[in-house]
């Protein structure tokens, strides 16, 4: 059965996704733990196979494009996927119960500050990487750290996998275009999130219920937000977002 509470939950986050490009992960799982009582782990591997889906459907959009930068996309994957495998074995053979709660919670908090002052920063940080990208290091080892990072924070926040990744590819890649650069961290998101989501999966982390009535909402709220997008101010809604994010974060780190 579909939970209309939570159908209704995804759309408005997927509205949110579909006017700003972010904000998925980072207010799906802390509104599935704070408004639904969903224990960390369970709302952080659902909302992992649920970006997989979600975001496998913009990839294919920009990939028929031209848009993905593939080489990008391989090298975050050579460190995502097996720091986020890792990260949750690691997680299952290390911490348990509330342990695994807390380190979840706590990572969960953190991130959501780091991608408040991500969608803050963003227009700073982009012209900082326009005046300063001719000393900024290009090895492939970089990116592949990067990915690495990102399959560490996602895997245990879900969150990261968007504003995090673009602002690390913005400093690494100064001259591509902001398109390619959406367009290739999306495509790295696909394989991360599904990854990561599996491995919750076998680790009895998932609720399927709850997935389906999260994709209810929320495909349909993207298609809508995506229609409207440009329409409102972008610096408002980032910026209205990141402090949401801020408050949420902070509030997440407290309880924890």
């Amino acid at each position: 059965m579909i939970d209309p509470a939570q159908a209704l939950s995804g759309f408005a986050v997927g509205a949110v996704v579909g006017l700003t490009g972010v904000g998925g992960g980072s207010l799906m799982t802390p509104l599935l733990m704070l408004l639904f009582g969903i224990h960390p782990a369970t709302a952080v591997g659902t909302d992992l196979l649920h970006a997989a889906v979600t975001k496998a459907g913009g990839t294919y959009v920009h990939a028929r494009h031209g848009r993905v930068e593939w080489r990008i996309t391989g090298l975050l994957a050579a460190g995502s996927l097996p720091a986020a495998v890792a990260t949750l074995w690691g997680l299952h053979r290390y911490t348990q119960g509330l342990g695994g709660s807390k380190v979840i919670t706590v990572t969960l908090g953190i991130a959501l500050l780091l991608t408040a002052a991500a969608l803050a920063l963003r227009t700073h940080l982009r012209r900082f990487s326009k005046i300063h990208g001719p000393d900024i290091p290009r090895h492939p080892a970089f990116t592949v750290i990067t990915g690495a990072v990102l399959g560490i924070v996602v895997s245990l926040s879900s969150v990261g996998a968007g504003a995090l990744g673009i602002t690390a590819l913005l400093f690494l890649y100064p001259r591509l275009p902001a398109t390619r650069i959406v367009a290739s961290d999306l495509a790295h998101a696909v394989p991360l999130t599904l990854v990561a989501g599996l491995g919750h999966w076998l680790y009895g982390s998932v609720d399927f219920r709850l997935l389906g009535s999260l994709l209810v909402g929320s495909l349909p709220g993207i298609y809508l937000g995506s229609h409207f997008a440009g329409r409102i101010p972008e610096t408002i809604l980032r910026f209205l977002l990141a402090i949401m994010l801020v408050l949420v974060g902070t509030k997440l780190i407290a309880v924890s």
